[in-house]
C-alpha cells in the first residue's frame, strides 16, 4: 500500500503532537507515525510540575493522551506503527513502515531521544519509584532528602547542582577519579558544599522494594561495595537522540541529534523540517519540545506553500 500525504510527522512526544495540532489547523492533514512506544519520554513519567497549565500536575501519559486527542480533534490522523525505513534522497519523500509506504511532501521528524541507562534490573524496577534521568523533571518531587546522581559530565553537575536546591545531600557517583565536565562546572560543583563524591565506583544495584531507599555502590579498583542511603538516584550518563534511519541523509552532530538552521527547525534537505529532542541536546524539556513542534509546523506550512504545495 502506497498513499500520498502532505504532511508526515514521524514521532509522538510533545513535539510530534504539537506539530500535528499546527499542521492539522492549517488543514494540512497531516498524519502522525505514532510508534509503538507513542508519546516520548513523558510515558515513562508519572507527575509532571513543571508543564505550564496544570498547578496541580499531571501524569505524563495523561499528558500526552490530551496532546493526542487535540491533535485529532483538529484532524491529524494518527497510526501507531513504527517508521522502519526513511528515504529523503527524492520528494515526495518516502517512509514506510512494517505494513505500508508513504509519500509525503514534508516530513516532520520528531523521534526524541533516550535516556542512557546503567542496564540494571533494579534500577529499571525502581523506575519513577525513586529512579530517573530527568532531575528537572522529578527533583523536586524528592524534597528533603538525600540524593545521588551518576555520572561525570556536563550533564551530572548540572543535575547535581540543580537537584542541590531540594535534597539534604547530593552524593555524585562517577566511574573515574575525576570529572569530565568543563572546568567551570567542575568548579562549581566541588566548592558546592551539599555535593559530596564517590569517586572510582559504579552503581552495583539501586535498594528498595517500593521505592528507592539506597543504592549499593563498588569501587572499581578494589572491588569492595558499600551501601549508600538515598531515596532518589539520577541517572545522568546521556542521552541517545533517536536518529538511526536519517544517518547519511541529514546532518547530524557527533552525538546523533539534528543539525538545524540557526533559529527554525529547517534541516539541510528542503522539506524536511526537526524537532524536539531529536535536535535539541541542550534542553530536552516537554515545554521547548512543544514548542519547536509548532516552528517545524509552521515551518512546514510556510515551505509547502512556496512551493504551490500547501
Amino acid at each position: 500500500m502506497s498513499e500520498r500525504v502532505r504532511v508526515l510527522i514521524v514521532g509522538s512526544g510533545p513535539a510530534g503532537y504539537t506539530a500535528a495540532v499546527y499542521a492539522a489547523r492549517a488543514e494540512l492533514e497531516p498524519l502522525v507515525l505514532a510508534g509503538l512506544q507513542f508519546g516520548g519520554q513523558l510515558m515513562l513519567t508519572t507527575d509532571v510540575e513543571n508543564y505550564p497549565g496544570f498547578p496541580e500536575s499531571v501524569t505524563g501519559p495523561d499528558l500526552m493522551d490530551l496532546f493526542r486527542k487535540q491533535a485529532e480533534r483538529f484532524g491529524a490522523r494518527i497510526l501507531f506503527d513504527d517508521a522502519t525505513r526513511i528515504d529523503l534522497s527524492e520528494r515526495p519523500f518516502r517512509v514506510s513502515t512494517a505494513e505500508a509506504e508513504f509519500r509525503a511532501d514534508a516530513v516532520i521528524v520528531a523521534t526524541g531521544a533516550s535516556a542512557r541507562w546503567l542496564g540494571l534490573e533494579s534500577e529499571q524496577r525502581l523506575l519513577n519509584k525513586g529512579v530517573s534521568a530527568c532531575a528537572t523533571c522529578d527533583g523536586a518531587l524528592y524534597r528533603g532528602k538525600p540524593m545521588a546522581v551518576v555520572g561525570g559530565g556536563d550533564t551530572a553537575m548540572e543535575e547535581a547542582l540543580f537537584l542541590t536546591r531540594f535534597a539534604t545531600r547530593v552524593t555524585v557517583i562517577h566511574r573515574r577519579a575525576q570529572l569530565r565536565a568543563s572546568k567551570i562546572m567542575q568548579e562549581r560543583g566541588l566548592k558546592n558544599a551539599k555535593i559530596e563524591f564517590a569517586w572510582n565506583s559504579v552503581v552495583q544495584e539501586v535498594l528498595g522494594d517500593e521505592f528507592v531507599t539506597g543504592v549499593r555502590i563498588q569501587d572499581v579498583a578494589g572491588g569492595g561495595t558499600r551501601e549508600l542511603p538515598v531515596e532518589a538516584l539520577f541517572v545522568a550518563i546521556g542521552h541517545k537522540p533517536n536518529t538511526d534511519l536519517l544517518r547519511g541523509q541529514l546532518e547530524l552532530d557527533d552525538v546523533g541529534y539534528i543539525k538545524v538552521e540557526a533559529g527554525s527547525s529547517r534541516t539541510g534537505v528542503e522539506g524536511v523540517f526537526a524537532c524536539g529532542d531529536a535536535m535539541d541536546p541542550s534542553y530536552r524539556q516537554a515545554v521547548t519540545a512543544a514548542g519547536t513542534g509548532c516552528m517545524a509546523a509552521i515551518d512546514a506550512e510556510r515551505w509547502l506553500a512556496e512551493q504551490g504545495i500547501g
